[in-house]
């Protein structure tokens, strides 16, 4: 009697699950689960290895406990802050995720090119100005936009996506400064700051750090009431970062000029959020839905590249 194959769930795009099941082709079977609690939960009972990618469900312990199987958990992001880790370490089942990956994620842009076209779209009000004119108005003083030449961006963190957005504004003849603890070589032309007086000297601020117990709030209250008058705030990180009440009040205050947000604190679950119900009041606040790293092209190459983290746990070919 043969073996029965080991099982591998899937979570997240079409193009994902295709790039993972023929990876797995011949030696493993493969479920592409829907991004739903109820049927994610069930999908685990029968998988060995759990590829995930896309960061929408809650990952609990209650789901752990109820999967006997499940040997390995890889994420096709560098993100696993929505993954409860109690029950995995208990049963000393690793998570694996992107951060390990920094020659792959190198050359992997989206992220960074979504953080700058929310940037250029925040500096020249790009949605309300195509929404007045499908309403049938012409009127361009309506629009003042802000020249990015000669401004200055502040990066709050100068790692990978930093690092091309510094690029980007380089080539727009922008000044850059950054905050980076950790970064000991900071590109050519960027300066290293302390954030206080990045805050205080950056046209734009655009966050690009990883969430963890040190980088929460690291926006604070504080640093966003030192900011700039009219200051654009871009986040493409993880909402928890910045002290989303604060970047509502510095938004009614005036303050804070604009915001183009991919990611919010709480999220998927953003339906009453506080920023998305002011967004619907104002044209100032930009919001997508955490799609910054999702270009299938790009996905197809995480999740392969995932799916042999899978395979090594499990013992299979690569």
């Amino acid at each position: 009697m043969s073996t029965p194959l080991p099982h591998i769930v899937y979570v997240g795009s079409i193009e994902g699950y295709e790039a993972t099941a023929a990876f797995f082709a011949g030696h493993a079977t493969t479920e592409h689960a829907p991004a739903s609690e109820e049927a994610l939960s069930a999908a685990l009972v029968r998988a060995d290895g759990f590829l995930d990618a896309s960061m929408k469900i809650r990952i609990t312990d209650a789901m752990v406990q109820a999967a006997p199987r499940l040997k390995i958990i890889a994420c096709a992001t560098t993100g696993s802050d929505h993954i409860a880790r109690s029950a995995l370490e208990s049963r000393g089942i690793p998570v694996r995720t992107l951060k390990e990956d920094p020659q792959l994620l190198r050359n992997l842009t989206p992220a960074a090119e979504l953080s700058w076209a929310l940037l250029m779209a925040c500096a020249r009000r790009l949605p309300s100005a195509v929404s007045h004119v499908r309403d049938g108005q012409w009127v361009r003083e309506e629009f003042p936009g802000v020249m990015l030449n000669g401004k200055t961006l502040g990066l709050v963190g100068c790692g990978r996506i930093g690092g091309w957005m510094a690029r980007y504004a380089q080539a727009f003849n922008m000044n850059v400064l950054a905050h980076d603890p950790y970064q000991q070589n900071f590109p050519a032309g960027v300066a290293s700051v302390p954030l206080g007086e990045l805050m205080e000297q950056a046209d734009f601020v655009s966050v690009h750090v990883h969430l963890s117990a040190e980088t929460t709030g690291l926006v604070s209250r504080a640093l966003l009431q030192r900011c700039k008058p009219g200051m654009i705030l871009i986040n493409t990180s993880r909402g928890a970062i910045v002290d989303e009440g604060a970047l509502i009040e510095g938004i009614v205050s005036g303050r804070i000029g604009a915001v183009g947000l991919d990611v919010l604190d709480g999220e998927p679950d953003i339906a009453q959020h506080p920023l998305v119900e002011l967004s619907r009041q104002r044209d100032n606040i930009l919001i997508t839905p955490h799609c910054g790293g999702f270009s299938p092209d790009a996905v197809r190459l995480v999740c392969a590249h995932s799916a042999g983290k899978i395979a090594a746990a499990l013992g299979l070919p690569a």
